[in-house]
């Protein structure tokens, strides 16, 4: 066994001890136990007050919970509501997610835990996480303790009067070990979470400083996490994709107490809080930990309010009800009957309905095909009943995902075709949702090539028969929340990217409207990000200073193009740079982009973008201009030239931009330059470009250069001439068309809903 192994061994063994020590010493006598309380009144069990909001922020709150008293069935079902609109639980700082009173389930966002050291093995960052005093336990059934790290173990551990550990060791010695989606214990390790835990303190540490594994992971990290929320990638690796923490489920029950002493106490003759046409049960997999309620079999609805649960009509909908013929509701059933000249049940799972048999002259192949005639009828209209459903949920998604908004400011669309024209004669498809289902192989894991901060992208093949693009493989982004911020983030994104058209951008291909999760489908860029070939291990040193130099003169290309027609990206970072087999630069990542109306030069917004690349004045101010962009891409540049993140523990200012600055204002620029750059680029090259880089990272926007300019300092420092202008778009000099005034007033519009 390996040495780390007996290590980890050792030290859950001396976690165990006090737990053996503590469980063999007599327990001290239990206090008196205080006289009951008296049973809850019934308006707070059977009603919820009218002046109870319904919401916090874009999250329901359903009864038993609420938001102040009189609203909630007792202080454990509390949710503050802070001055942000974001719901807290109860008074901690936990935030909550998501409340489901079907599942009983309750998600909160949970904090990550890491441990991280510089190039020297210093640590430079060590911080636990935790969460303490949780009225309900957190599933042991939907959760992982999970650790992310190549050099690492971590535990878990009870807090307060509950006392369990448990952890996992992760070790790795080269990223090419590592694999995508595999959480067994090289790169990744998971642990089960205890039955019954109200509270966890989460630790991880490392063994060797990071020393051998430092290029490619220099943090070790700890978490709480939904099983189907996380798969691990080695993008995980170098600084877990920025993400600082998860959600995680609890099982939320009503009391303590089980279904049959409820039912023996008796509340105002009620055998639980269970409102009329429900029923109380307990947690399968949590046992002890209280019951919970709901809707009989025939309903639907919350059954902790008085007539919350509501009879369903199952003769609405076929998929509902076994009728062969005719169906009748009731309260929460139904039933089903044959027509006149029929006996029978009626049901599909019994008897059907067959003809009464007697003396009839009528011929045989006649009552055949009156009964043939009857069924296709009846299948006819079940069918036409659950097209016209399914056409309804479409065009409710069409809505909600914006489209109308898009059909009518982007989109003519030609009744004769399934895909619909761009303004300005540029084409995009609108692509249905059984069409993408095949090319993502619906939607399965394999096929994610990666995740950003909005959504998950999938890798999509279609056949010549089914696409008429030219493109065999594209791209396919995924929305991964159903809320208003999502939505506009959707929207913008389909606006801003149908009106971008240069060699240097990603292309829209189109998107599809009909599905309950926004799609975007795109050109598919097949050699990674610039972030993977300047900084990861096996790809570190592999770009020629030549490379570098044309890639930063694309870019610079594209924005500048960009700003041109009044779009600011607003999240320009090496990630945010696709490359294709021939190292050309492609813009991505349009999801935070804003555009400025012709007569105005700045626009106030929230303030988004990446840590270590964001404009300092933006950031303190909130108002965003073109120069945002000019200085991310002087870290950009800085980055090329070093080798260096954005954000780096190798550098005594921690971020790139100010140690940068600070080389060059103490002259020693060429040791920090990556070794490859200095071999290959020329000195008055180097020193130019990072004279460039130094006047975008200016702290001032007005002093800072524009894109324009900064792409012709660069095109002028290179050995090749090109025969049309970059930022025209095109080559032979054609001009990408301006953006367009329609694509305008849809981020009037946008903003004004």
């Amino acid at each position: 066994m390996p040495h780390h192994h007996h290590h980890f061994l050792l030290l859950l063994l001396s976690l165990s001890l006090p737990l053996l020590s503590t469980a063999a010493d007599p327990p001290p006598p239990p206090p008196s136990p205080p006289p009951p309380p008296p049973p809850p009144p019934e308006s707070a069990i059977h009603t919820q007050s009218t002046d109870c909001p319904t919401h916090c922020g874009d999250v329901a709150i359903p009864f038993p919970f609420g938001t102040k008293p009189g609203c909630y069935l007792n202080p454990d079902f509390l949710i503050t509501c802070n001055a942000t609109n974001v719901p807290l639980l109860g008074y901690s700082t936990t935030r909550v997610l998501n409340i489901s009173v079907p599942d009983g389930e309750l998600r909160i966002e949970s904090p990550v835990a890491r441990d991280c050291y510089n190039k020297s093995g210093q640590s430079v960052a060590n911080a636990p996480s935790g969460i303490w005093d949780l009225k309900f336990p957190i599933s042991n059934t939907r959760n992982k303790f999970t650790a992310v790290g190549c050099d690492t173990y971590a535990l878990v551990q009870g807090v307060v009067d509950q006392k369990y550990a448990t952890g996992c060791i992760s070790y790795c010695s080269k990223r090419r070990d590592v694999v995508n989606g595999s959480c067994a214990g090289v790169g990744c390790c998971q642990a089960l979470v205890p039955k019954g835990a109200r509270g966890f303190l989460a630790t991880v540490n490392s063994y060797n400083s990071h020393a051998s594994v430092w290029r490619f992971n220099p943090c070790s990290y700890a978490f709480l996490v939904e099983d189907s929320l996380f798969q691990f990638s080695t993008s995980d690796l170098p600084d877990l994709r920025g993400v600082t923490s998860f959600p995680v489920v609890l099982d939320w029950a009503v009391g303590n107490e089980t279904c049959k002493e409820v039912a023996e106490k008796g509340y105002f003759g009620k055998s639980s809080v269970c409102m009329e046409n429900s029923q109380c049960y307990e947690h399968e997999t949590a046992p002890g930990s209280g019951y919970r309620c709901r809707c009989l079999a025939g309903y639907r609805g919350n059954p902790y309010l008085a007539g919350g649960c509501q009879d369903i009509n199952e003769c609405d909908d076929p998929t509902l009800n076994k009728c062969t013929n005719y169906c009748k509701n009731s309260k929460g059933s139904y039933t089903c009957s044959c027509p006149k000249g029929h006996n029978g049940d009626g049901r599909k799972d019994g008897s059907g309905c067959i003809p009464n048999r007697g003396s009839s002259f009528q011929p045989i192949v006649g009552v055949s095909a009156s009964v043939s005639f009857a069924f296709l009828f009846i299948y006819l209209t079940f069918m036409g009943v659950h097209k016209r459903k399914q056409m309804k949920h479409k065009r409710e998604f069409f809505k909600q995902n914006g489209g109308i908004l898009l059909q009518q400011l982007l989109f003519k669309t030609n009744p004769n075709s399934s895909s619909s024209s761009l303004n300005n004669n540029n084409t995009a498809r609108i692509f249905t949702e059984h069409e993408l289902n095949l090319a993502t192989k619906n939607f399965n894991k394999s096929m994610v090539v990666g995740r950003g901060g909005f959504g998950v992208v999938y890798k999509g093949t279609f056949s010549s028969s089914t696409s008429s693009s030219a493109a065999t493989t594209v791209a396919i982004k995924k929305s991964m929340a159903i809320d208003r911020s999502q939505i506009e983030q959707f929207v913008n994104e389909v606006i801003v990217l149908s009106q971008i058209h240069h060699p240097n951008a990603v292309k829209l291909l189109g998107c599809c409207l009909e599905t309950q999760v926004p799609l975007l489908v795109y050109e598919f860029i097949t050699n990674g990000t610039l972030f993977e070939h300047v900084h990861e291990e096996g790809f570190k040193g592999s770009l020629p200073w030549e490379t570098r130099l044309r890639i930063a003169v694309e870019t610079a290309a594209a924005l500048a193009y960009m700003h041109s027609n009044q779009i600011i990206h607003r999240d320009v970072k090496s990630a945010n740079i696709l490359l294709d087999d021939g190292f050309t630069a492609k813009v991505a990542d349009f999801g935070v982009s804003r555009l400025v109306p012709f007569d105005e030069e700045q626009i106030s917004t929230l303030v988004q973008g990446t840590l270590g690349y964001m404009d300092p004045e933006y950031f303190q101010s909130g108002i965003l201009t073109d120069k945002s962009d000019v200085y991310s891409f002087g870290v950009l540049l800085a980055e090329l030239l070093t080798g260096k993140m954005a954000i780096s523990s190798e550098c005594k200012e921690k971020s790139l931009a100010l140690h940068f600055l600070c080389s060059l204002k103490e002259e020693y620029l060429l040791e920090i330059l990556e070794e490859r750059v200095k071999e290959e680029g020329d000195v008055k090259q180097l020193s130019k470009v990072a004279e460039v880089a130094r006047s975008c990272l200016k702290l001032e926007g007005d002093q800072r250069p524009t894109m324009k300019q900064v792409l012709q300092e660069l095109q002028d420092l290179t050995t090749t001439t090109t025969e049309h202008s970059l930022i025209a778009g095109g080559p032979g000099g054609d001009q990408s068309p301006p953006l367009n005034t329609v694509g305008r007033r849809a981020f009037g519009e946008l903003k004004a809903r």
